[in-house]
């Protein structure tokens, strides 16, 4: 039986309209109602924040998610600092940040005198945006990739997709595959055909209604 699709919502507030405090609001609502849906993963990917900031953020985000869901994980972008210090399931890594077992040797040094040996394992995400990346990705025991951009982004002229064939090729490695980049709910049943573990996105959880794009890629 074909295990459920994946899916990963990436937030974005400064897509929302209004002051930086309604901003923080609408994507704390999105994380809730992304969390009350059972989506699998939710990355905090507010870089332009201080880390004052993000921190703040990332605990009232994780708040949310504890309450609202016992599936739902919240991973942090690049900064391993901050999921440490709000104790975030895991952190997604850019393709050019530290390679995946470095992070985790990190985190088994940082918390080995004050966790308990049975501690949860942390998520790591990468991305990528080759099949060499991808590659090494999965030597380095990453628990899945960000495949980008399969489509054709709005507002990213220049970007060149790799579209459904590489993102068929990639998926054949040892390592969940998650499509990002164009993906909307007419396109995406095509990335799960050509392979895709799952679906990532931006605008497809802010700009919808979660649970109808759950609903409608599910099936």
């Amino acid at each position: 039986m074909a295990q459920p699709p994946i899916f990963y919502y990436i937030t974005d507030r400064t897509s929302f309209a209004g002051d930086e405090a309604l901003r923080r609001r609408q994507l704390l609502d999105k994380v809730a109602e992304a969390a009350t849906c059972n989506i699998d993963f939710v990355q905090l990917r507010e870089k332009d924040l201080s880390t004052r900031e993000l921190e703040q953020l990332a605990t009232e985000a994780l708040q949310i998610i504890r309450v609202k869901s016992s599936i739902t994980r919240l991973l942090i972008n690049s900064r391993a600092d901050i999921a440490l210090a709000v104790h975030a399931d895991g952190v997604h890594l850019r393709a050019d940040d530290l390679p995946v077992r470095t992070v985790r040797a990190l985190r088994s040094t940082v918390l080995s005198r004050h966790s308990p040996a049975n501690m949860p394992k942390w998520l790591i995400g990468v991305s990528c945006h080759s099949d060499d990346e991808v590659r090494r990705a999965a030597a380095d025991e990453a628990d899945f990739v960000v495949f980008a951009p399969v489509f054709e982004k709005r507002g990213a002229g220049g970007v060149i997709p790799v579209g459904l064939d590489e993102l068929n090729r990639v998926s054949r490695h040892d390592v969940p595959v998650l499509a990002l980049g164009g993906v909307t709910l007419d396109n995406a049943q095509s990335c799960l055909d050509a392979g895709a573990a799952g679906i990532a996105g931006i605008r497809l959880f802010q700009d919808n209604n979660v649970a109808d794009v759950v609903r409608r890629i599910r099936g």
